[in-house]
């Protein structure tokens, strides 16, 4: 009777020890992903070896002298079960070892985007993106400055088509300070050569030059033609050449010697434009 008891308990308390166990692995795996693999792999091992403490049985109990076989009289097993609990908190004990090396994604914070005014919809497309913390601050900082979610968006997607992170905030602001339009700014952007350009850009715009001029360097510098700096520009008009013929010589396409060669010798006529030796007249003294 009392090795009926005992079998029919064992029945309960294995299945009880595994729902448990499946119960562990689903609340850790929505805790996190690596305490679910964590809590999965201990579960798996508990099972086994639950499994093969059941399998193996109970010990066939020692006779006392004077006792024959048709007494049941027998003493509680507990050997097997000391043992599944060593085995068990070692594999736990393995687990959150394991667990101490798993990295926590960190939680991504939009809060600067949605202070900064964009509205939810393109937070939303940025989101879809996964869009890192750096690429968020640099669009937060373009976005407070004035420009607008289209261009944001615009210019991260242009980045990201390139096959790398947003990080020309900085340049893109620059280029609208200095008055450039926002499809001006893309058209760098999509040349994937907005940091390079923009230096150069914004100079030309301090020189002074129209915008068709402006138009047609930018338009060289991102094909790749060979095109005067913004400096060797602002030295030629400071010879006093005139704008039409400064974007002749910049589509003649000269070399930056040959630019420099052309720049140095009007430099020496402007310097030396003047300085003629002049005989004053005037009366002889009596």
């Amino acid at each position: 009777m009392l090795a009926a008891i005992l079998a029919f308990s064992c029945l309960l308390v294995v299945p009880v020890l595994q729902v448990g166990s499946w119960l562990v692995v689903l609340f850790a795996s929505a805790a996190s992903p690596g305490f679910g693999a964590c809590a999965l792999c201990w579960c798996s091992l508990s099972m086994r070896a639950i499994a093969s403490t059941t399998r193996s049985g109970f010990p066939q109990p020692v006779l006392s002298s004077g006792i024959d076989t048709g007494t049941p009289h027998f003493s509680l097993p507990c050997s097997p079960y000391n043992e599944f609990m060593q085995r068990s908190l070692s594999l736990l004990g393995v687990c959150l070892l394991f667990l101490g090396g798993c990295k926590k994604q960190p939680q991504m914070d939009y809060t600067a985007l949605d202070q900064s005014g964009m509205w939810s919809s393109n937070i939303d497309q940025l989101k879809a993106q996964n869009v890192s913390p750096a690429e968020v601050s640099q669009l937060a900082k373009l976005k407070q400055a004035g420009a607008s979610d289209d261009l944001c968006v615009a210019l991260f997607k242009a980045a990201r088509d390139h096959h790398h992170d947003f990080s020309s905030g900085d340049s893109a602001l620059n280029l609208s300070r200095a008055g450039y339009s926002d499809q001006q700014v893309l058209e760098m952007a999509h040349t994937d050569q907005i940091d390079i350009l923009s230096g150069d850009a914004v100079m030309l715009k301090l020189i002074g030059l129209s915008n068709s001029t402006v138009q047609a360097v930018m338009r060289r510098r991102m094909q790749g033609l060979p095109t005067l700096t913004s400096e060797q520009i602002g030295r030629l008009k400071n010879t006093a050449m005139p704008e039409k013929q400064i974007l002749e010589v910049i589509n003649q396409g000269l070399s930056n010697d040959q630019a420099e060669a052309l720049i140095t010798k009007r430099e020496a006529l402007r310097n030396h434009s003047h300085t003629d030796f002049v005989r004053v007249r005037g009366r002889k003294p009596r």
